[in-house]
């Protein structure tokens, strides 16, 4: 059983390459009897399970082919497709898992998440998280038009590049407390979400963060169930 973890691919219309790189992506792993892990970010944005558009449709083909094929398919929120929903993974048999998963591999503890609740340092994003992912504000926001929506979410985009173009290198990076304390109930913690991609050692754990998916690369996590902890490194996907 071969576990395969990515995250931060920001997948759109606008970016033909990247899709191509997970499609292939797919494809390279299809016949190895693969759990599939994406932890946030998979989509540039996710304007709600109700949209539809040939680009998309061709992921979600490769995704069914994908798990016909045998394998396993689990997708964590992110701070960029916080609102998609069972509804479009039930389209290929995949499980949305909670903010923060457990996981175990060859008894090894692990813990799985997007990455930007350990981002405490950034105040602003933090209050910001807690407001919009409020299921009432949620609920009212996915029963709006989907041009709304979609102003709505390019409106996101453009404040928070703007912002993170002032904020300091260490407020956008994990607090080194936030990591300890997730580390505790944990041996291996994998995340995404600060596009630092490394393998720390922290005591006599480790803490692996995926890389996000740029012009022709990637760099991603493959985990043998019968050796986890012996050969821990981020693997570069091509495309």
């Amino acid at each position: 059983m071969t576990y395969l973890f990515i995250a931060d691919l920001h997948l759109s219309p606008d970016h033909p390459r990247l899709v191509r790189g997970f499609l292939a992506l797919l494809d390279a792993y299809k016949n190895k009897q693969t759990q599939l892990y994406i932890l946030g970010d998979w989509f540039n944005a996710w304007i709600g399970d109700d949209y539809r558009a040939p680009w998309l449709d061709e992921i979600v083909a490769a995704m069914q082919a994908f798990q016909q094929a045998g394998n396993h398919i689990y997708f964590i929120v992110g701070n960029r497709d916080f609102a998609l929903g069972q509804t479009f993974l039930d389209q290929f048999g995949a499980q949305r898992l909670s903010e923060v998963e457990p996981l175990k591999i060859g008894g090894i503890n692990i813990r799985l998440e997007h990455g930007d609740l350990l981002c405490t340092d950034d105040v602003s994003y933090q209050r910001f998280r807690k407001i919009i992912r409020n299921p009432l504000i949620l609920g009212i926001l996915k029963s709006t038009p989907l041009s709304f929506r979609q102003k709505l979410a390019n409106g996101f985009r453009k404040k928070s590049q703007q912002a993170n173009q002032i904020k300091s290198y260490d407020v956008m990076d994990v607090n080194a407390s936030a990591v300890e304390n997730a580390l505790q109930q944990a041996d291996l913690l994998i995340h995404g979400h600060t596009h630092r991609p490394a393998v720390h050692d922290i005591a006599q754990k480790k803490r692996i963060v995926l890389g996000d998916w740029r012009a022709d690369q990637a760099q991603i996590l493959e985990i043998d169930e019968k050796s986890v902890l012996d050969d821990l490194h981020l693997k570069t996907w091509t495309y």
